[in-house]
């Protein structure tokens, strides 16, 4: 009837490995030499898991679905001759397993595309297999990045009457690893018997349990590196690496008739002493201990620090109402605000009421605040006066006048905390503080 030149399955981007939760898509694509006709051509999604009791069989004794869907791509039809092209789309589920082939059982994915055509013709078939990756956060591990350790001690007994013990350590640095990383291996043999020992052995071995009625167990042997025994009485410290090879994932997480362990095993021949290390391969790797997998809870707040003067400011400016008038609101109202400064001293005057610079001072109001200043400074380098309520202050002292102000600044806001600091008076500089004198 009709002749089929191309039928093939594509892929977007030519690409054959995704992840649970991704969409998979791609077209049919059809290439008829003749006119052919068709009752539908559909395309149909599967993944599932099937182990068999028999070595490398596809007669699966249990199966396991993780999903099954088809599309419709076309109804009752007719292809005329030249190239035909269907897009397809479908979603991967979050729960679905890594792809894996061992040799009693796999886990399978692939796409299907069917051309079924009127009776007596023949249907046609293409497949087109992808693989799925989930990858394994060793990060999500618990105690992934300690150590892992075993010891094991061997008595025996040697030219029938003579006995002897072997004490065999293994360690390595860490219980996860991802593909290329190194795996550092030390073991230490103490041997106190008056007979050599066999050589040492280490190896990487995949251990995989297919879980049928009766569960069949595979390990095979992925890596493996040898050292000398040990002499009579004596002791050592073996270090080795092995290279992670590209592995499956432990686990096998989403899939309940595959599972897959590995472990480091290092034996001692001749005494049989055996000890075994699990360990995990994933492919996210280990986070350096700078960043921490967990988050970690937020940070109290310290305590605010206490202000304390500067040796080096000549210049102090009030930030806070008096604390009685923060006390006494009432009190407040009937006597003035007084400004206390932190080098105040309890023998000294009460300090000058902000009210007497809301004017500008005339010439003799200055000579008569600087006659009342000296007398009650004695012999002090200088003296601290306010000029207004919000006003800066500013150190004066035998030698200067007091510096005038107008009303207009009792309106403007206070000086910053770095204004309030400079120094501009070299006498300062020694490090004499100055003293407040009101």
């Amino acid at each position: 009837m009709g002749k089929i030149l191309v039928f093939e399955i594509s892929f977007g981007s030519n690409k054959v490995v995704y992840s649970p939760g991704e969409c998979i898509t791609g077209a049919v694509k059809i290439v008829v030499g003749r006119t052919l006709q068709y009752k539908t051509i559909k395309v149909n999604c599967h993944g599932f898991c099937g182990v068999s009791n028999r070595e490398n069989s596809s007669s699966w004794v249990l199966e396991e679905q993780y999903f099954n869907s088809t599309l419709s791509l076309a109804d009752i039809g007719t292809l005329t001759p030249g190239e035909h092209s269907f897009p397809f789309q479908f979603l991967i589920p979050e729960s679905s397993p890594t792809s894996f082939d061992g040799k009693f059982g796999r886990t399978v994915y692939r796409l299907t595309s069917v051309i079924e055509t009127p009776r007596f013709s023949k249907d046609y078939n293409a497949v087109k297999p992808f693989y799925l990756l989930k990858p394994l956060n060793l990060n999500e591990v618990p105690d992934i990045e300690k150590p892992s350790s075993s010891q094991a001690t061997k008595k025996f007994t040697y030219l029938l009457v003579k006995t002897g013990t072997v004490v065999l350590n293994a360690k390595c640095s860490m219980r996860g690893y991802i593909p290329g990383q190194v795996i550092e291996l030390t073991t230490k043999i103490h041997n106190d018997s008056g007979k050599d020992t066999g050589h040492v052995l280490g190896a990487l071995i995949q251990k995989v349990t297919y879980k049928t009625k009766r569960p069949i167990i595979s390990a095979r042997t992925i890596a493996e590196v040898q050292a000398a025994g040990v002499k009579a009485g004596g002791h050592t410290e073996w270090k080795e690496q092995i290279v992670v090879p590209s592995l499956p994932q432990s686990g096998l997480d989403g899939c309940r008739l595959i599972a897959i362990e590995y472990f480091i095993q290092v034996s001692l021949k001749c005494p049989e002493v055996l000890v075994t290390l699990p360990i995990y391969i994933g492919n996210l790797p280990i986070s350096s201990p700078s960043v921490a997998p967990a988050r970690a809870p937020p940070p109290i707040p310290a305590d605010a620090p206490v202000p304390q003067p500067r040796v080096r400011s000549h210049t102090v400016t009030p930030t806070a109402p008096p604390a009685d008038e923060l006390a006494t609101p009432a009190a407040a109202k009937t006597r003035a605000p007084q400004v206390k400064s932190c080098h105040s001293s309890p023998g000294l005057p009460p300090p000058v009421s902000p009210r007497t610079f809301r004017h500008t001072p005339n010439q003799g109001q200055c000579q008569s605040l600087r006659d009342r200043a000296h007398s009650s400074a004695g012999p002090m380098e200088g003296t601290i006066h306010f000029s207004g309520r919000n006003s800066t202050p500013a150190p004066t002292n035998r030698a200067s006048a007091m510096q005038n102000r107008t009303s207009n600044y009792l309106q403007d806001p206070p000086p910053t905390y770095e204004e309030s600091c400079s120094d501009n008076d070299p006498r300062f500089s020694a490090g004499r503080r100055p003293t407040a004198g009101f």
